[in-house]
Parts: C-alpha cells; structure tokens; sequence
C-alpha cells in the first residue's frame, strides 16, 4: 500500500526543482521495499547539472538598444533648438555690456541653481562618485574650452561659430588617438581631412574676415573635442544625471574666478534673460540625452546639422546677422566628414555589443 499511495503522488512535485517530498529523501535511503521503490521512482537532477545545461546569462550580451528614428529626429531637433539658444542669449547678454566670463557664469549659476531640486530628490547620492579625478580634469579643460567660446561668441557671428563647432568629433578622434591610444584605420583619417577643408573654407585664412575670434573658436571646439573623451569615461561610472549635476557644480566656482574680473552687476532688466539662459542649457542637455537614448548616435548625429538652421535663424532675429554661402558649404563638408566617423564608431561599438564572449576551455 505504501508503493501504491507512493506511485499516485502528483507528478508536479517531482518536476520542481528543490522541492524534493520528505517522504521520498526517507525511502530514498532505505534498503528493501522501499528502498527499491524509491529506486523505480523519477530522479531530480542536480543543480550541477542544471547549471552546466543552462543556456548563458542573458546579461552576458546585452539586447540591442531600441533605436526609434522618428523619436531620435524630434528629440535631436528639440534639443539644438535650445542648445542654439544658449549661444544667442549669451550673445544678447554681451550685446547689452555684460563681460564674456561674467556671462559664462551666470549660466553656469542658472543651471545650478534649477538642478538644485534633483539634489532634495536624489540626496547625497548625487554627490557620490568614485571617478572624481576625472570629473576634476574635465571641469579644468571645460572651463577654458567655455571661456574661449564665450569670447568668440562675442567677436563672430552665431552661425559661424555654431558651423566650425561641427569639428568637435574630428578633434574627438584626434585626441583619442593621442590619449587613449585608440586605432584609427585610413578612412577616418581621410574623413578628419575633409572636415578640415571643410574648416578652411569657413576661416577662409587669407580674407578679411578671419580674425582672433576664430582662432578662439577653434581653440574652444579642439578642448570641446578632449573633453568628449573624459565624458564617455564618466558615463561608465555615473549616470547622466549625475554627470551634469556634478559638472555644473565643480563648474560654477571655477567660472567665478575669471568672472570676478571685470565684473559688472547687470541690470534688472537683464535678470529674464540670466534666467532663460539657465534654463534653455539644462533643458536642452536633458533632451539630447533623451536623443541618445532612443536613436543611435549616427542618427543623433546627423540631426545636430540642424543647429545652424537654428543659429542663422536667431542671429538674423535677434542681431540682424546674414551667414554667407561659404559657411554653409564648409559646415556642409564639415558634417558630413564628422558624420562618417560618428558611423564608423557606432558600428565598432556595435559589433564588440553582439560579439558573444569566449567559451571557457575545459581542463584536460
């Protein structure tokens, strides 16, 4: 009776792994009758044996990221729409007698001061990083790649200064080479080429219109280009949020140093647009993030040229500014030679994302 009760038990509880009846671990180990029904009874398999027959962790080769092209393009847009806003207020700023440094800090101080929320929210985690070095050495090269912007902001016109910002990936590359040791194959080296043509062509050395706020212009883009590096570097320690909420607070007291000279208390009329121009550099960082999220970064790329659409259209509103042929033609060659190796580089990190790791070897 007790084989034939043992045989009617349901079989859902030998089928469950680690759940293995009582009953059964006592006849299991009994000699005779029971001890040969428990032989003729299904055997659970060992969790060794589950472990080896398991496929590998889905974990070990991460889905591919959703990439949603019609998202990608609006949030792109948005966000240099914004982005573009910053160098026209800060040029209305200027326009309106407000020292370069001195605006650079204002905007610095906007933003933190409308990130200040996400601290209560987020707490001291927020401040917590173990990539402080880095943070360190990008906020120093970024606090002179601004400073020179903003100067040139104030000697070019905006859609000149927003075209030869397009050289940013090239010096990227460059400075990945020369830093990181990256390879970089024929064809990259080709496209940095024709982006500096392209560069040429909006300089244009021998006319007239070239001057010390290209130079700093391109100064400015060169360390804009190094500091890219540092924040693929920080990313893989921090996420986003954090990354900005930490470069604006190391930022704004670097920036008050150089602001403090020749500083000029701005007028009551000026503090909507100190305001805005806070607002307009943390909203648009937050939707090109957003960008990146949804789209490749190919795609995020290609929708960056529209920056200057944006920046001819602010600088003819709001300064009467007319872009010349030439700059369109080298922003054209620009972009597209900066486009090639945003592609190039999406496709390595691609193809190291899919590549399945190595099998262990097994012991002889």
């Amino acid at each position: 009776m007790v084989a034939t009760r043992g045989c009617r038990r349901p079989c859902a509880e030998w089928r469950s792994p680690g759940k293995r009846p009582m009953q059964f671990q006592k006849d299991s180990g009994r000699e005779g009758e029971d001890g040969e029904r428990a032989v003729h009874e299904p055997s659970e398999p060992s969790p060794s044996a589950e472990i080896a027959d398991a496929p590998p962790p889905s974990r070990a080769i991460p889905p591919p990221r959703r990439n949603d092209i019609l998202a990608g393009a609006l949030w792109t847009t948005a966000a240099t729409a914004f982005l573009v806003a910053v160098g026209a207020l800060g040029r209305y700023l200027i326009v309106n007698g407000l020292p370069p440094l001195e605006v650079l800090f204002l905007r610095l101080f906007a933003a933190l001061v409308l990130l200040l929320p996400v601290l209560l929210v987020k707490g001291r985690s927020l401040v917590r990083s173990s990539g402080l070095h880095l943070y360190t050495m990008r906020c120093l090269i970024s606090i002179v790649s601004m400073c020179l912007w903003f100067y040139a902001l104030s000697m070019m016109q905006l859609g000149d200064l927003t075209a030869i910002s397009f050289l940013a990936p090239i010096f990227g590359t460059i400075g990945a080479v020369l830093i990181l040791g990256e390879v970089v194959r024929i064809r990259r080296w080709t496209a940095i080429a024709v982006a500096l043509i392209g560069a040429l062509v909006i300089l244009r050395p021998t006319s007239a219109a070239f001057g010390l706020g290209m130079v700093l212009a391109l100064l400015s883009t060169a360390t804009a280009g190094v500091t890219s590096i540092l924040v693929k570097q920080l990313t893989s320690h921090d996420d986003p949020l954090k990354v900005v909420f930490l470069t604006h607070l190391l930022l704004t007291p670097l920036a008050l140093v150089p602001a403090l000279y020749g500083w000029k208390w701005p007028d009551p009329s000026l503090i909507p647009a100190i305001i805005a121009l806070g607002a307009v550099a943390v909203i648009g960082h937050y939707l090109l993030v957003k960008a990146f999220s949804v789209a490749d970064a190919s795609l995020v790329m290609m929708f960056e040229f529209s920056k200057l659409p944006w920046a001819v259209l602010y600088g003819f509103l709001l300064f009467g500014e007319l872009t010349d042929i030439w700059t369109w033609i080298g922003a054209t060659v620009i972009f597209a030679a900066s486009a090639y190796i945003v592609h190039r580089e999406t496709k390595v990190v691609k193809a190291n994302r899919i590549r399945p790791p190595p099998k262990p070897s097994r012991p002889i």
